[in-house]
């Protein structure tokens, strides 16, 4: 069988691993304050009207509206209504002061603001003249306008932003049940991997990817387990996944997933579970590698693995485009599809691929793309001068002027 017939397409890739995703059952209360980023496990509903009452949409003075009609009429102000408190009713023939915010009195059916009108005195008594012919319901925020008494605010699988924090903070919830963390362990393989701060070997290399995939990991709200790095052991290997298994939802490596006499995740996690392995047409991030570890005797109760490529770019760029979902699938989020915009090319790339490119490139001043000099797998300092990823077709090239497809880095951390 050739290589093209086996090769995955990033969608097909992405939906096959969608497709076995077990969202987990466990939920907990947390206090509104402190839920960024959790996901809603029960539909949020209102118990309220927001507002609550009709309350003046800015300062001025509340009126009847039939008592103004010949825009230029002297009423006296009859009470001041702040924010936070709540007047009497409006006799006619009298204006209230408001202030933004502030529930309206019964009896006004209006507010003027204060830019059209003015404060006189007359015989002692203070009076506004109001210089406006005022519609009823003019400057007026109505009962229920933002929200209803039993609207469903949002859906379970919601993934809580600080405006749908403010949203259920604006209707009195004070906790929300949300699904609970998810558990990942992440561990490395590659005897010749350097912490920063250690004496680098020769032949040796930093451990970049501990720390991109941990980042990663972090922005999704993830409770990590860092094993470290694991030797180029086949028992050793063995040992942490089992270890792993009893209490994480995914175990996570990076590197070691080919066939090479020195590559012990395959059969490490073929022993202790399944494993497949996908040749996906893509570039850069090509190997993929899924299965799921036992964590009994029985098959059925396992914890999920993903071996993502060794090269950090290829790390960098498999991660975003499928590990993040799948780890928002795992928690219920109905919304995984990253945000892709139309935007134009300031570069030519003639070099047509057989597979799906992702290119690193910078929105410029003027609103279209730059792409960076060196797209190698090994190149992470593109990821850094980037900001997003142009998702090139296979067989596709890009002229200058082409409208292409996007990926903004920020929608695809988070």
């Amino acid at each position: 069988m050739t290589e093209k017939k086996t090769m995955l397409t990033v969608e097909q890739a992405l939906q096959t691993l969608l497709g076995v995703v077990r969202p987990i059952q466990d939920v907990e209360e947390v206090e509104t304050l402190i839920g960024n980023g959790r996901v809603l496990a029960s539909a949020m509903t209102s118990s309220m009207d927001v507002p609550p009452r009709d309350n003046a949409q800015m300062d001025g003075y509340a009126v009847r509206a039939t008592d103004c009609q010949d825009g230029n009429v002297l009423l006296p102000i009859s009470q001041r209504i702040p924010a936070g408190y709540t007047g009497v009713t409006l006799q006619q023939n009298t204006a209230a002061r408001i202030f933004t915010g502030a529930f309206l009195p019964d009896g006004a059916d209006a507010v003027v603001m204060q830019e059209q009108c003015s404060v006189e005195d007359s015989n002692g008594q203070t009076m506004v003249r109001i210089r406006h012919q005022p519609q009823t319901g003019e400057w007026i925020r109505r009962k229920g306008e933002d929200i209803s008494m039993g609207a469903t605010l949002l859906e379970a699988g919601t993934r809580l932003r600080p405006q749908e924090l403010g949203l259920a903070a604006s209707v009195g919830l004070a906790k929300l049940t949300v699904v609970r963390r998810l558990r990942v362990a992440i561990f490395f393989t590659g005897d010749e991997l350097t912490m920063p701060g250690e004496t680098l070997k020769p032949g040796a290399i930093y451990n970049s990817n501990r720390f991109l995939l941990t980042a990663l990991l972090q922005n999704l709200g993830c409770e990590i387990t860092d094993y470290g790095n694991v030797s180029d052991n086949l028992a050793d290997t063995r040992k942490i996944l089992r270890e792993a298994a009893i209490r994480h939802d995914l175990i996570l490596t990076s590197g070691g997933v080919s066939v090479g006499e020195e590559d012990y995740i395959r059969p490490a996690v073929a022993a202790e579970g399944n494993i497949s392995m996908w040749q996906i047409a893509m570039k850069p991030g090509k190997p993929l590698a899924f299965g799921e570890i036992r964590r009994t005797d029985s098959n059925l109760d396992t914890a999920f693995f993903l071996g993502l490529p060794g090269n950090p770019v290829s790390s960098f760029v498999t991660f975003l485009l499928f590990v993040r979902p799948f780890l928002l699938r795992l928690q219920g989020v109905r919304d995984i599809n990253p945000i892709r915009i139309r935007v134009r090319a300031d570069f030519n790339w003639s070099k047509a691929d057989k597979r799906n490119e992702f290119l690193r490139v910078r929105m410029n001043q003027n609103g279209g793309l730059d792409l960076f000099h060196n797209q190698g797998s090994g190149v992470l300092t593109s990821t850094v001068w980037g900001d997003g990823l142009v998702d090139v077709a296979p067989g596709c090239t890009i002229q200058a002027g082409d409208v292409i497809d996007y990926l903004p880095f920020h929608a695809l951390m988070y």
